[in-house]
């Protein structure tokens, strides 16, 4: 028994030595202190950098740096300059380039123009030490995002520039620790600046031609392998970290461009993006910050005012220089005083890219413990001012807004968005419901239905429970994505049938159908279930082929016909067209007449779609089908028709999918019904009406004038 207490007394003998009991301490912190700080209204991260100082050969000495805390924080280090690199909407970066890079220039110069003389003539420090310190006032990091995004205002113009200029200063910053090392180390010569243009040029052209392509090989050939995916973006970011310090500079800076280039191919809803995410902010990030809180030396600070001064001076500098950007680029852009004070929030904290510096400067000797200590206290104070600015600025802005009318439009005000997925065939069941994820709105609380219907005789139970074991997997690949996932059987004795009273009783906004396959004899005399289903209901209806993974495409090409702008389902469809272009940072080709152009000008303006659109005007809607030839293979096609007796219907929009397959046989397609009614209309209410003997016999007429005129022009 003695033995025993001897043994428990010391496994706890400080520091730690147990790696199973360091894990367990290091992990309790990760669960417990975002949990106590979040009721102050901190933001996690402060908690876990506090932590970090309690723990460490500073603080009690409960821990001790050890090789394996080393290798997590380094991870968790290049984790976090690949999440930055990889979240950047680079849509919104191209549609205010000239704002976002005049932002940039002003965030980057002035806290550096301010900084420098500070630390150079009022603080002491050497040229090294001074233009690295000052560097690091340059940087900043999103740490407030999640509080734009809680109010619903990331689609601000003040927030897309400010995100806009993270790429410049981040970038700029981590070239100049390159410049800053060389110099420390007495080899800034003309042989280093060779070195490293060319260098930087061959890394480059590996990081942004080659591993695009082979990731897209990757994604393409290994398409089912979900895990596999985590495994080859982790593989593809340290290879680019070790790529960068072969290079010359900082493997953080690999470790960015990687995000940069693997930007395009993990959609920001996927479940991909949601894996790297979950993992790297639940073990990996948190391990980095816990480690940098080793590192401050407490007694440093309280051994006198020096550290206190250089400490308070850093931070009064830091949020000076960043307070005065926002200013100039307010009175540059005419923005309001919540913009300016949003943008001073969101750029205000100080947190990854400044930690990164530092801590690359310290171990290198150019940066003593003071300015190590007085960062950490710059981090936490900035991203507090920062935190509350933000939170202050997002709700006057959204209290400016209230009154104005141009949100973005919703299917129905009565409830949230609901997407109807009908499964016939289980095989095309994976990327319809990517696309379904993608497309869907994250605000809504309702699910993506997925739809069995089963036929209704002796054995509709037994293939009631067939059905729903089939779809269960897919609720897993939907979970991944934190997307909710409802499955949903039902007997009766038409498919077509069922699936327009199932997308009545859920009230969904819209359907999505895959590529109708070629019909026998016997289809074609009972007549084709897609067309009973358009017939059948009013939804907004996509009929989508998805040739290869969505993330392989590189344009979307909309073909929308006159008229068009005039359906219900005008602005659902359009936005929805928008977000995938968003979701996959492809631009938009739309081929249209002026009437539709201008519409589309005036909808983009009201709902603030970001997305690259290029018009082009086309009136030739009688042989459409021309369009192929300008139908490159890695574009996404998609074509808006409209069902018979709708305000767009023409007679070229008949028989689509045997004409599409056709001249786009190698494309990924879609063609999209609008809804033509109102959702508060009830469409059962016009069928004491029918059009549809007359609809037969215009297009009868239609056909006969066709036909008389080819024997004239013969």
């Amino acid at each position: 028994m003695t033995d025993f207490f001897q043994q428990l007394i010391h496994e706890f003998e400080l520091p730690l030595q147990n790696p199973v009991l360091i894990f367990s301490l290091i992990l309790f912190i990760i669960l417990l202190s975002p949990i106590l700080l979040r009721k102050l209204n901190v933001p996690g991260i402060i908690g876990l950098i506090i932590a970090g100082v309690i723990i460490g050969p500073y603080g009690f000495n409960i821990l001790a740096q050890s090789s394996a805390i080393d290798l997590f924080s380094t991870i968790g280090l290049l984790y976090i300059m690949f999440i930055a690199g990889l979240e950047l909407d680079m849509n919104e970066f191209k549609s205010n380039r000239n704002k976002s890079v005049m932002f940039g220039f002003l965030t980057f110069i002035i806290p550096i123009g301010i900084g420098f003389p500070v630390c150079y003539y009022l603080l002491g420090y050497d040229f090294n030490a001074s233009f690295l310190t000052a560097s690091m006032f340059a940087t900043h990091t999103l740490v407030a995002y999640p509080i734009v995004s809680k109010f619903g205002i990331s689609k601000n113009q003040a927030v897309a520039v400010t995100v806009g200029g993270t790429i410049l200063t981040d970038t700029a910053v981590l070239i100049i620790l390159a410049v800053i090392m060389a110099n420390s180390e007495g080899n800034l010569n003309q042989e280093f600046w060779i070195r490293l243009g060319v260098s930087l040029t061959i890394f480059s052209a590996i990081m942004f031609l080659i591993i695009p392509r082979i990731a897209k090989w990757f994604f393409r050939k290994l398409e089912s392998e979900k895990h596999s995916h985590y495994i080859f973006v982790l593989s593809i970011v340290f290879l680019a970290a070790f790529l960068a310090e072969v290079a010359g500079v900082e493997s953080i800076i690999g470790a960015f461009v990687a995000g940069l280039a693997l930007n395009k191919l993990i959609p920001h809803s996927s479940a991909l993006m949601n894996r790297i995410e979950f993992i790297g902010n639940s073990l990996f990030i948190p391990f980095f910050l816990i480690s940098v809180g080793m590192l401050v030396d407490v007694s440093v600070i309280l051994s006198g005012p020096t550290a206190l001064i250089i400490a308070g001076t850093l931070s009064v500098v830091a949020l000076f220089g960043k307070w005065f950007a926002a200013l100039i680029t307010q009175l540059l852009f005419k923005y309001s005083k919540a913009q300016r004070q949003l943008i001073f929030g969101l750029s205000g904290a100080h947190a990854a890219a400044t930690l990164a510096v530092i801590l690359v400067g310290y171990k290198a000797g150019i940066l003593d413990e003071n300015i190590l200590n007085g960062t950490i206290i710059l981090i936490l104070v900035t991203c507090i001012v920062a935190s509350f600015a933000t939170e202050t600025a997002a709700k006057k802005i959204v209290i400016e807004s209230e009154d104005d009318t141009s949100t973005i439009i919703k299917a129905n005000s009565l409830h949230g968005e609901h997407i109807l997925l009908p499964i016939a065939n289980v095989a095309n069941i994976e990327k319809l419901l990517e696309l379904a994820i993608l497309i869907k709105d994250k605000k809504s609380n309702n699910p993506v239905s997925i739809l069995s219907v089963v036929a209704n005789n002796n054995e509709a139970e037994i293939n009631i429970l067939k059905a729903r074991n089939k779809l269960e997997e897919f609720v897993k690949q939907a979970s991944a994505s934190e997307t909710d996932v409802n499955i949903l059987t039902t007997i009766d004795h038409n498919i077509a049938s069922g699936i327009a009273r199932i997308s009545r009783e859920i009230m969904a906004d819209i359907i999505i159908l895959g590529w109708p396959q070629r019909s026998g004899f016997i289809d074609k005399l009972i007549g084709e279930k897609v067309e009973s289903i358009l017939s059948n209901t009013t939804k907004t209806t996509f009929i989508c082929h998805i040739e290869k993974p969505l993330v392989l495409h590189k344009r979307i090409v909309v073909a929308a016909p006159p008229l068009t702008e005039h359906e219900e389902g005008f602005g659902l469809w359009f936005t929805k067209i928008a977000k995938l272009s968003q979701e996959l940072s492809i631009p938009i080709l739309l081929y249209c007449n002026e009437a539709t152009k201008k519409a589309i000008a005036k909808l983009c303006s009201k709902t603030k779609i970001t997305s690259t659109i290029t018009i082009k005007s086309f009136t030739d809607w009688e042989d459409f089908l021309i369009l192929s030839r300008d139908i490159q293979e890695a574009d996404l096609f998609v074509l808006v028709s409209a069902r018979k007796g709708a305000t767009s219907y023409m007679g070229a929009l008949e028989n689509l999918p045997s004409k599409l397959e056709k001249h786009f046989g190698t494309n990924s397609r879609f063609v999209i019904y609008p809804q033509q009614y109102a959702n508060n209309i009830d469409s059962d209410s016009y069928n004491e009406v029918s059009t549809e003997q007359l609809n037969k016999g215009i297009e009868a007429v239609q056909k006969i004038g066709k036909g008389i005129g080819s024997i004239f022009k013969k």
